[in-house]
């Protein structure tokens, strides 16, 4: 019988699992599928707790979930961020909305900076969970170099390394609401005098550095999915060719390129392919020095191994 008992067995499953890794206060409580709950996203913040529902069953779900949430007491606040475009295959009305609690403001903690997160407005569920090893990794690279993040959304790639150590970071993203929340948290972190902020255009801000002849150690390019349906395929592997030709001029002599696609549709072979051939065509050797994915909050259903969304690269250029 599915009900709240059903659904508790669940979540205490898949929370032991975060339990092991460290990640169960701030990360991915539930990642469908690969935690026996289909449809069904649920990120933590703390004491508040953001849902997503993707699908009709998941919809169903709703009521034993929620009380199985209050039985384990897992939250003061639950949020629905059910505004994803794929509800509407499934005839389902985007919304957010509070479902328990009354939301305050809401931080969270990543290598020990602290970032402010919009529930309501910000991308995914206010905070992209999936890159924490990717930002870890750049963090180890940071130290006493110049840092560009590109697409910084609220900042996170750029504000853990000024933290790790980098000599100044350039947070360069088109948001306005995105680049506030970056700015909020670089001086709420003491961060703020070696961060610079670039409200623009990721690629008018390529251009822009490469004609003032700017190089850093450590560029950081993760763009939202060019390839958001399989037809989409295509055009966004010429996209990520084009955009790796351009950074590629804007990391020094030994420095590093951390480059990422975040679309599900796009296989890792080709993802690799494509940054490849933007090398090869930018004239830059290289080598893949790290592949990277989402973390263990994130685990993959064996029987769907297209579910892999996250490919990243981590290249060392001369």
């Amino acid at each position: 019988m599915i009900d709240a008992a059903w659904c508790r067995a669940r979540l205490e499953r898949a929370l032991r699992l975060r339990e092991e890794f460290g990640l169960a206060e701030w990360g991915r409580l539930v990642h469908a599928e690969a935690n026996g709950l289909p449809g069904l996203v649920i990120d933590r913040y703390g004491d508040t707790l953001v849902l997503s529902c993707n699908t009709a069953g998941a919809e169903q779900l709703a009521g034993p979930l929620l009380d199985a949430i209050e039985e384990m007491g897992l939250a003061s606040t639950i949020v629905a961020r059910n505004d994803s475009p794929l509800r509407a295959l499934e005839g389902l009305p985007r919304e957010t909305r509070i479902l328990r609690g009354t939301p305050g403001e809401v931080w969270v903690e990543e290598a020990g900076v602290r970032f402010p997160v919009d529930l309501a407005e910000g991308q995914k569920t206010g905070w992209y969970y999936d890159q924490r090893p990717q930002r870890a990794l750049a963090a180890r690279l940071a130290p006493d170099r110049r840092v560009l993040d590109l697409f910084c959304h609220s900042g996170a790639f750029g504000l853990i390394a000024a933290r790790a150590g980098a000599a100044s970071v350039l947070l360069v993203d088109s948001s306005g609401p995105a680049l506030a929340l970056a700015r909020r948290a670089a001086e709420a972190n003491g961060l703020a005098a070696r961060v610079d902020f670039a409200q623009e255009d990721a690629e008018a801000a390529v251009s822009r550095l490469a004609g003032a002849g700017e190089r850093f150690g450590l560029v950081i390019c993760d763009p939202p999915p060019f390839a958001r349906s399989r037809k989409d395929v295509p055009a966004a592997l010429r996209a990520y060719e084009r955009l790796t030709r351009r950074v590629a001029g804007l990391v020094e002599a030994e420095g590093y390129l951390l480059i990422a696609t975040c679309s599900h549709h796009l296989a890792g072979a080709a993802f690799l392919e494509a940054v490849a051939s933007g090398l090869a065509r930018a004239r830059r050797e290289g080598r893949v020095v790290a592949e990277g994915g989402a973390g263990p909050d994130h685990p993959l259903h064996p029987a769907l191994p297209e579910s892999r969304y996250l490919h990243a690269l981590l290249i060392q250029l001369f």
